[in-house]
């Protein structure tokens, strides 16, 4: 399926941009503006607050030609995980996620104890990976960042510290065998050159395995005001007909998708080397028309789809500031529960400071006793929360609301409230 407009609009018209990081078009359309912010990675410690932050464009651009949305290489990839402080352990739902995974995967390939091989890309601390370990399958991750990765391995679970690319890709081949299943959950989106990283897949694979990659999902970011999944980080806003384009330029075809509630809605691909699919020993599921289907009715498959989305930003920020200037009015304490990285983007692009939302707390012992980039929110240890018993507790990661309320029910206990933001602005009873 292609676009049936490549024209820009006069409203969206911009200065030349730089070039699609899939067919080389220049990328002179915004899909939405943020305004500047820093890394949302970029937890200070408390000696960097008094000195000077460097902020970024958070400019989204649509490709009028490949319809690829995504944001220009503004930081450096090695910069954004030089000192990388996501532990994807800390989220009690997200393990359990990856366990699922794992055994499903096992018994859809048939994977085999000591004959198998698994890979996982942006394997981070080693979350997924101990349940592979678990069944007694060899395994391998690669993550780039060394903060994290020290953690896998602290576990026991093998990591190499590298960027995934066509030759990392190949030598690890070269090194440990072509793997039977290549993860990639939620890394697709985190790369600047996503075609390499694509064919570093498709070289770590085996000829009759598989690949997997999770991603959110562009529908699901329009449909629910998901604007703070957009950050440095994410370089690209993927549907499933963008990440077939990149993918086919890799040699590898989609043969299945699944639609999942992680992330605020996400995108499970299963994909096959291409020349397998073309002898005939793989096809694509229902499945995989089925979501082209859903996004052409959206407009994913048209430049024009893809217009609106900036307004539906501005009524989220409108709408979370209201609430924090009126608690403060009233004399209401505000502080957050938990500090991802995509609450920064939320915060930055909101003009949020300590004046209206007060700390943050986190499980993750990393960020305690840092502040939140740009922002300069102080973090503390989970405990900070019951000392200072506020009146209202914004949760942060909206996406994990369930898992979060359930664990913040005790705060009725002092008549607090919980928040969200996104996907729009929400006050409810703890435990709800």
């Amino acid at each position: 399926m292609t676009a049936t407009s490549t024209s820009p609009t006069a409203a969206t018209e911009q200065a030349p941009g730089p070039a699609c990081r899939l067919c080389g078009a220049r990328l002179d359309r915004t899909f939405v503006d943020l305004g500047m912010s820093p890394p949302c990675e970029a937890i200070l410690r408390a000696d960097q607050v008094d000195q000077g932050e460097t902020f970024y464009p958070l400019n989204v651009r649509l490709c009028t030609r490949c319809l690829l949305v995504q944001l220009p290489a503004y930081v450096p990839e090695t910069e954004i995980f030089d000192d990388y402080a996501y532990f994807s352990s800390y989220s009690t739902s997200w393990v359990e996620h990856a366990r699922r995974y794992v055994d499903a995967a096992v018994e859809r390939l048939g994977l085999v104890p000591g004959a198998s091989f698994v890979v996982e890309v942006a394997s981070n601390d080693g979350y997924l990976l101990q349940h592979v370990m678990e069944r007694g399958i060899r395994c391998l991750g690669i993550e780039p960042a060394r903060t994290v990765a020290e953690a896998a391995v602290a576990r026991g679970v093998p990591t190499l510290v590298e960027f995934l690319g066509e030759e990392t890709g190949r030598a690890v081949r070269g090194e440990h065998g072509p793997a039977d299943l290549v993860v990639a959950n939620n890394v697709f989106a985190h790369v600047p050159d996503i075609v390499d990283f694509a064919k570093g897949l498709r070289a770590l694979v085996a000829d009759d395995g598989r690949v997997t990659i999770e991603i959110p999902h562009l529908l699901r970011l329009i449909e629910g005001n998901e604007y703070d999944t957009i950050y440095h980080e994410h370089f690209s806003y993927l549907s499933l007909l963008t990440t077939q384009r990149v993918l086919a330029a890799a040699g590898l075809t989609v043969v299945d998708v699944e639609e999942l509630a992680s992330h605020g809605g996400s995108l499970r691909t299963w994909s096959a080397p291409t020349e397998t699919v073309e002898a005939g020993s793989a096809s694509p599921s229902d499945a995989v028309a089925r979501v082209l289907a859903a996004e052409e009715a959206f407009g994913l498959h048209t430049v024009e789809g893809h217009d609106g989305f900036a307004e539906q930003v501005a009524t989220v920020r409108d709408d979370f500031v209201s609430f924090l200037l009126a608690a403060r009015r009233e004399g209401k304490r505000v502080v957050a529960y938990g500090a991802p990285g995509k609450g920064n983007t939320l915060l930055n692009h909101c003009g949020v400071r300590a004046d209206l939302l007060e700390f943050a707390v986190d499980r993750n012992p990393y960020k305690h006793g840092r502040f939140l980039p740009g922002t300069h929110i102080p973090v503390h240890a989970p405990e900070a929360l019951d000392e200072a018993r506020p009146d209202y507790v914004v949760i942060m990661p909206w996406n994990l609301r369930k898992e979060i309320s359930a664990q913040l029910a005790h705060v009725a206990q002092w008549g607090g409230r919980l928040v969200v933001a996104l996907p729009h602005l929400e006050v409810f009873e703890p435990g709800t």
